[in-house]
């Protein structure tokens, strides 16, 4: 017998359907095709207005060679840029057996296991599917929890996985950059493609007005688009991972110390990465938290206590 399953009900379900499942998958995947649309608009729109038809055309071709990109490489991509480093079973047999066991209550293949070397305290999962899935955790996580707390955390992590959240988020992350850096071009080498004009009647002062627009519009567009679909599914991988784990107070007891842990020792190594931690591992005030690509952490810990204090048990 297993360390938590003398503490947890690992027993199967029976057959009981996890959260994330049916017509809340089907809302989620609704909600995320309009907000890639939206994404995949403002890049069109960018654009149209840096080279008219022919940058038309090229925003087209590159947002296919990003969604692309996106898809295929996108967990190897995530773990490269913050120096991820496979995690052996000899190293942590224990922590294997915890991804194992509910990677097989969540009813997918057991994810790789990656370690990065900071000693802030937080985990993200990445990957296109469950198939080809990887979670990975810092040094400091594996310091500040106890096991209890850490499988709350990893069973928040495969809800990610099974849900598709980890794909999503990385194509909504990369069109978002796309976006930012497209309005960029726009404003150092504006001069003459402000005034730039197709025909007579697109020239002049309404043209770059127009222009004007996009350039300050898109990023901040861009950037509460990337937000609704981050926050949108921290809720759904809590609940979801605290079903799978049967044990949603440990998942809000990780969640107030991994808070902390991130306030002490921010983590900004790559923060177009922010949103696929478990809680934002970057420093900011009351201002920057409105544009947190995390829910509010007292929020996701009340849900988590009502969920304990209906007396809530797996499958119920």
């Amino acid at each position: 017998m297993s360390y938590y399953s003398s503490t947890y009900d690992t027993s199967p379900r029976g057959g009981a359907p996890l959260r994330g499942s049916g017509w809340h998958r089907l809302g989620n995947a609704l909600k995320t095709t309009v907000l890639l649309a939206g994404l995949t608009a403002l890049v069109l729109l960018i654009g149209q207005k840096l080279g008219g038809a022919r940058g038309l055309a090229f925003a087209g071709f590159f947002v296919v060679v990003m969604n692309f990109v996106s898809y295929w490489f996108s967990d190897r991509i995530a773990l490269a840029m913050h120096g991820a480093q496979p995690l052996e079973r000899s190293q942590a047999p224990w922590l294997h057996e915890m991804v194992e066991e509910l990677a097989g209550r969540a009813g997918m293949p057991k994810p790789k296991v990656y370690l990065l070397p900071t000693h802030t305290p937080n985990a993200f999962a990445t990957g296109r599917s469950p198939k080809h899935a990887a979670v990975a955790v810092t040094a400091g996580i594996m310091e500040l929890l106890d096991r209890r707390e850490l499988r709350g955390v990893l069973a928040h992590e495969l809800a990610h996985v099974r849900n598709r959240d980890t794909l999503i988020g990385t194509v909504a992350a990369t069109l978002a950059g796309v976006i930012s850096y497209a309005a960029q071009m726009l404003f150092w080498f504006g001069g003459s493609l402000l005034s730039r004009s197709d025909d007579d009647e697109e020239g002049g002062l309404a043209g770059a007005l127009s222009s004007l627009g996009v350039l300050l519009v898109a990023p901040i567009a861009a950037t509460l688009l990337q937000l609704a679909v981050s926050r949108s599914r921290e809720y759904g991988a809590d609940a979801t991972g605290a079903e799978l784990s049967g044990d949603p107070e440990a998942l809000a007891s990780a969640l107030m110390k991994l808070e902390r842990g991130a306030q002490l020792m921010p983590y900004d190594r790559a923060p177009a990465t922010s949103h696929l931690f478990i809680v934002n591992p970057l420093s900011g005030g009351a201002i920057m938290s409105l544009f947190s690509t995390h829910p509010p952490i007292p929020e996701r810990v009340r849900r988590l206590q009502a969920m304990s204090a209906r007396s809530w048990r797996p499958g119920f």
